[in-house]
């Protein structure tokens, strides 16, 4: 059984404890790997490791040029290694392995990218309205972020964070997911191989409340960046506010799928599915709450219904499998219990709702579709994250935008129409970060993606996601040769 231990200055560690978790294959149901399970001691560890490299030592002398050239090669190094990387996350998640190849080939590009963008964090000269001053801004990096993942994506969501805080000069300590963690070790693995220096990037794996919680406490540590629930979010927001910490926090959402009846309906079917059934619903940004329009819901139903019939579930590893396993055991056991909720409430499930053991030991859970719910039941208003969809009617725009908006989420959005007049309107009052118009699920390193409301705070990929990880710095240089009066406010 392979074993990981944590990566701190550029090395791998035994946990202090000297203790293992075990990590599950949630295809077979076994443990297939051992990962360290990190202690205070640890944390420290690595902070440490990263607060000197911040400091002193070939990082903190670097010219942006020379990180972005540095960054670019680690892009290279994940592309070459991507098949690797994928192989050991899909077996961790259970993600399909024509999804996670793409999306760890795709890392590669989200450093490239900000390779590009290291060089180009430009100052600003100041035209004051005060005589006999030159005023300009600096852009500083923060210091040491910490990095906190969740399971079902754990490489790309770490690079949405760890390379614009790289790119603006920061180091990083990343907490990745218990269940999902041996991923990330290799990742840190190849970024020292790929010639980041000691201690630029380090990894310390374990419990939320005996690695996480001490990371975003620790007085060094200046940022603190998570992905995961929006309880486990409060949590990490109450104990950064201890020490003043900035934060991004993006905490998923209950995103509404809006077709109007002049829609595509075929797109709009593949669209529907696409946002709620790939990845087996384990998507922050998932269009768990389909809104359709009255005067088409019933023959939308049935094409929905006849697109999913044929699905196939199975083996991720597999390249004609479509849904894959659920990728933990606890979440396994709050989607079954979540569609019993659904049914307690009166929502008629007309696909799916079952597990199915007769794939074997994997966590398997059929797609699953509720008509007749109402937007106040609660399969319509609490995240599920996973392959269940609330069918919910409306009668026009202002009705659709009401019940888009009556969520206490707003990460995304989508509007499936021909009228431009239509989308435009639906778009500017629909409150949520992400808004699709005739497609669902596209993201990109060079668009902003974050929520609105308990969706989070502060904004990931793009360009602004750089100005996540720095402190403005304003310099004010006197060119008076005589001190004005010093007792008035100048």
């Amino acid at each position: 059984m392979p074993t990981y231990g944590h990566h701190i200055a550029g090395k791998p560690v035994e946990p202090s404890s000297r203790d293992y978790l075990l990590t599950e294959d949630p295809f077979t149901g076994r443990p297939w790997a051992r990962i360290a399970r990190g202690t205070r001691d640890d944390v420290d560890a690595a902070v440490d490791a990263a607060s000197r490299a911040f400091r002193e030592g070939p990082w903190a002398t670097m010219t942006p040029s020379e990180r972005g050239r540095l960054l670019w090669s680690f892009g290279d190094a994940v592309a070459a290694n991507a098949g690797r990387l994928a192989e050991i996350e899909g077996r961790d998640n259970g993600k399909l392995a024509s999804e996670v190849n793409a999306q760890v080939r795709y890392v590669g590009d989200y450093f490239k990218y900000y390779a590009g963008l290291a060089d180009k964090i430009h100052s600003v000269v100041i035209p004051t309205d005060k005589k006999g001053v030159f005023a300009y801004t600096k852009y500083e990096p923060k210091g040491v972020i910490a990095i906190i993942t969740p399971w079902n994506s754990p490489l790309t969501l770490t690079s949405w964070k760890l390379a614009p805080a790289l790119a603006a000069g920061c180091t990083a300590v990343v907490k990745p997911s218990e269940f999902t963690s041996a991923s990330m070790v290799e990742f840190a693995r190849i970024a020292t191989d790929a010639g980041l220096p000691s201690g630029v990037l380090n990894v310390v794996t374990g419990l939320g409340p005996e690695v996480g919680e001490p990371l975003v406490m620790h007085p060094q540590v200046a940022h603190v960046g998570f992905t995961g629930g929006d309880a486990a979010g409060r949590r990490i927001y109450e104990l950064a506010a201890r020490g003043l910490k900035t934060v991004t926090l993006e905490l998923g959402g209950k995103s509404p799928n809006i077709v109007f009846d002049d829609a595509d309906l075929g797109q709009a079917v593949k669209g529907v599915v696409s946002g709620i059934f790939a990845a087996s619903g384990q998507s922050c940004q998932a269009g768990s709450r389909l809104l359709l329009q009255q005067s088409i819901h019933d023959r939308f139903i049935d094409m929905l219904l006849d697109f999913m019939r044929d699905v196939k579930l199975g083996d991720p590893a597999l390249p004609d499998t479509q849904i894959g396993p659920i990728a933990t055991r606890p979440q396994f056991e709050k989607i079954r219990d979540y569609i019993e909720i659904g049914k307690r409430e009166g929502a008629k499930c007309v696909l799916g709702g079952r597990d199915r053991a007769d794939l074997g030991a994997g966590l398997f859970i059929e797609p699953t579709i509720f008509t007749g719910v109402r937007n106040d039941m609660r399969i319509a208003q609490e995240e599920i994250f996973g392959p269940v969809l609330a069918v919910i009617p409306f009668t026009d725009e202002h009705d659709a935008i009401r019940i888009g908006n009556d969520i206490r989420f707003g990460l995304a959005a989508a509007v499936w129409t021909r009228d431009l007049r239509r989308a435009m309107l639906v778009t500017d009052k629909l409150k949520a970060g992400t808004i699709w118009v005739n497609n669902y699920r596209a993201t990109s390193f060079t668009s902003p993606f974050g929520g609105f409301k308990e969706s989070g705070i502060g904004r990931e990929s793009g360009v602004d996601a750089v100005k996540e990880y720095l402190e403005t710095k304003c310099v004010w240089i006197s060119t008076d040769l005589d001190v004005p009066n010093p007792f008035i406010r100048r």
